[in-house]
């Protein structure tokens, strides 16, 4: 039996289904959390699903998770996707149920659940949900919604269908989703679109990034930096690509400032992979899209002549 069958096979047993995914969410995230939502709720009436995590205004227009009991867990699978490791995962309840299941695209250093698909080829996570309704399309439902989900999923993850993980494959899967009854471009247009704050900072992106010789690149947003734009750390991953526009930039690093006075790394390249380097500060994720976390100015001087190093080997 392969391990899509087992899953479905769990889906099947349990009345209550909890899907989780990761902290301080993207398109991908949210779109794999409640387009397989809407499939099993599609498929089984009759059962409970229900989606945990923080909600975040910018991501309204996708949809919102539940508020969940803690005694809701008691006798429920749950279902963790698009999380790579397990202190990412948002809502530390997910352990709490009577099975897990881990749906992902990172690759698979943190080995966690009862079953595991993890498929570090494919563009998103919420390519894998469509997969999985493909292979089971005899059994499963995929409601209109649920595909206007997963499409915003894949958009989001591939940068548009920029990104090298976007394969033919890819390509099939959003023919056939926009095959539904939902406005593709207005997925795209909200993808897109940013506020009068984001535009700003983005300009000062673009001003004050620093160019290394090797093309490494690097921005360091500070508390006191980000206050004049009145936006948080969640507000920041619409600037994260900007860089990567840049012709003499190959590799480069984002330092956001946290309330904690620790600084989130949110770590990109073009060519030179840069997650081993992700994971000697503590993080990891894809070989060209990677996060990790550095605690003070030393620390960052650090990981930027690491990052020097790493793109100046790669030549």
């Amino acid at each position: 039996m392969s391990v899509q069958e087992q899953i479905l096979d769990q889906i099947k047993q349990h009345k209550r289904i909890i899907i989780h995914r990761h902290k301080r969410p993207d398109p991908d995230a949210i779109g794999s959390q409640l387009g397989l939502a809407e499939m099993i709720k599609a498929s089984f009436p009759d059962k409970q699903v229900l989606c945990a995590g923080k909600n975040f205004p910018g991501f309204k227009w996708l949809g919102m998770a539940d508020e969940i009991k803690d005694d809701q867990y008691q006798g429920a699978l749950v279902i963790v996707v698009d999380t790579a490791n397990q202190p990412r995962v948002d809502d530390d309840r997910y352990t709490k149920g009577a099975a897990l299941v881990k749906i992902d695209h990172h690759p698979n250093d943190d080995q966690f659940g009862d079953l595991m698909w993890v498929v570090p080829e494919a563009s998103s996570t919420s390519e894998l949900v469509f997969d999985f309704f493909k292979k089971f399309q005899s059994e499963l439902t995929l409601s209109d919604e649920g595909a206007r989900l997963l499409y915003a999923g894949i958009v989001g993850d591939t940068g548009r269908f920029m990104y090298p993980s976007t394969s033919s494959h890819t390509f099939e899967v959003a023919a056939q989703l926009t095959q539904y009854h939902f406005s593709a471009s207005d997925v795209n247009q909200a993808e897109d679109e940013i506020d009068l704050p984001l535009a700003r900072l983005s300009a000062y992106t673009y001003e004050n990034l620093k160019i290394l010789a090797s093309g490494a690149a690097y921005l360091i947003l500070s508390n006191e930096v980000l206050q004049p734009f009145g936006l948080g750390d969640e507000s920041t991953s619409s600037i994260v690509p900007l860089p990567g526009r840049l012709k003499e930039v190959l590799s480069w690093a984002i330092f956001v400032q946290q309330k904690e006075g620790n600084y989130r790394i949110r770590l990109r390249s073009k060519g030179p992979e840069i997650n081993e380097l992700a994971k000697r500060y503590g993080g990891g994720g894809h070989p060209l899209a990677s996060g990790a976390v550095v605690e003070n100015d030393d620390q960052i001087k650090t990981f930027i002549h690491d990052l020097d190093e790493l793109v100046r080997k790669s030549k």
